[in-house]
């Protein structure tokens, strides 16, 4: 398998591991010192909280330190990952980097629903014969949120 597929094959595993909440499966698509940068990925989401707040405006350095924060924050949310229109350029035998178009769709344990567009701009590593996630960062076109039944009963109490 060339490199560049092999890049494709890791992102769709992350979309599906992702999705499926198989935390370790996911963990082993990152190098140790990856660095997760979710600072433009946009707002908080309304009724979840101070944890989507900094979700949302962090720099994560480190697998551990990503999924220490991704777990709670995710792992009760249904999640839908789409990854599309892939621009992979390999720039040695062992580093390359990409832009990915994504959509996402995130429901909450309230019924608050985050439907998301933009894309992932990575850098990948290659170890051994495996390519990971060396770099990530999340940038958002556009979010549409809607509340849930608590949220809005909440709101209206207001």
């Amino acid at each position: 398998m060339d490199d560049i597929e092999a890049i494709k094959r890791l992102k769709a595993r992350y979309c599906r591991l992702m999705d499926t909440k198989d935390w370790n499966g996911y963990r082993e698509l990152f190098t140790d010192d990856v660095t997760v940068d979710l600072e433009l990925a946009g707002e908080a989401v309304p009724g979840q909280g101070q944890d989507s707040t900094e979700a949302a405006g962090a720099v994560i350095a480190g697998a551990d330190s990503f999924l220490a924060m991704l777990v709670p924050t995710l792992g009760e949310v249904v999640t839908v990952h789409q990854c599309h229109t892939p621009e992979i350029d390999v720039l040695s035998p062992s580093t390359a980097r990409g832009i990915w178009a994504m959509e996402d769709l995130l429901r909450f344990p309230d019924g608050t629903e985050l439907h998301g567009f933009g894309h992932y701009h990575e850098t990948y590593e290659k170890q051994g014969e495996d390519w990971l996630i060396k770099s990530t960062r999340l940038t958002r076109l556009r979010t549409d949120v809607v509340a849930g039944p608590q949220v809005a009963r909440r709101q209206i109490a207001e």
